[in-house]
């Protein structure tokens, strides 16, 4: 498994088990995916089924007791902590339900913070992030804090932010959740065609049945396995 055949993301034999109360409970049994350059794979199922434990692992935030993570040929739990942040940090981007911008920051600074604290040089950084408000229509709105921007603008700007450091992976966890309809459907196709013109491996978890269909594969997720629902 792993980049001979293309895959930017491969996850083999994943395992995740939770104790509480003294009872067992097993979140991911021997769970297998690839994803592809510029493929974006929806990720469905009730709630409480580890969806989001199965992205936070396969993004380097939580660890497997079992099973390996493999990113552009790089072993994520081969790495120490440090390591593993940092190669999260260049190779991986991540958007939530809910888009944790910083209120007393403007669009702009909330999206170069990262270069910020990097002691990054500010004018590339500005330059590039102009360039992604730019791609998704929001270049007049940089300056405007948070609370001025609409639900959609804010996931927009959550979604330039998980852009800024080129990353190969883009995982999204319900990033239409909070949106109405319409607007849930313009940032899905906002991301879909980012993933497109960036050729990024993208995996997304969603409960909105609509915006499955638009996916290039849809897996379920049950019983701590994913089963294929077509694609």
């Amino acid at each position: 498994m792993g980049m001979e055949n293309g895959a930017v993301v491969a996850a083999s034999g994943l395992e995740k088990s939770y104790t509480s109360d003294s009872v067992r409970l097993d979140i991911l049994r021997g769970l297998d995916l690839e994803t592809r350059p510029g493929e974006l794979i929806g990720i469905t199922g009730a709630s409480g089924t580890g969806k989001s434990t199965l992205l936070h692992i396969l993004g380097g935030l939580d660890k497997p007791n079992a099973g390996t993570v493999t990113i552009n040929g790089q072993n994520l739990f081969a790495l120490d902590d440090n390591r593993r942040s940092q190669y999260r940090g260049s190779t991986i981007g991540f958007v939530f339900q809910f888009h944790h911008l910083l209120p007393e920051f403007t669009a702009l600074e909330n999206v170069i913070i990262p270069a910020m604290i990097a002691k990054g040089d500010l004018k590339v950084a500005r330059k590039k992030a102009e360039g992604l408000f730019s791609s998704v229509g929001l270049l007049k709105r940089m300056s405007h804090r948070p609370g001025k921007l609409s639900g959609g603008e804010q996931q927009r700007v959550a979604i330039i932010r998980a852009l800024m450091n080129n990353p190969r992976v883009l995982l999204a966890d319900e990033p239409t959740g909070n949106l109405d309809e319409n607007t849930a459907e313009e940032v899905f196709l906002l991301i879909k065609g980012l993933v497109k013109e960036k050729n990024l491996a993208s995996i997304i978890v969603t409960h909105n049945m609509k915006l499955v269909g638009l996916m290039d594969r849809v897996y379920e997720l049950h019983e701590g396995r994913l089963h294929g629902r077509g694609g």
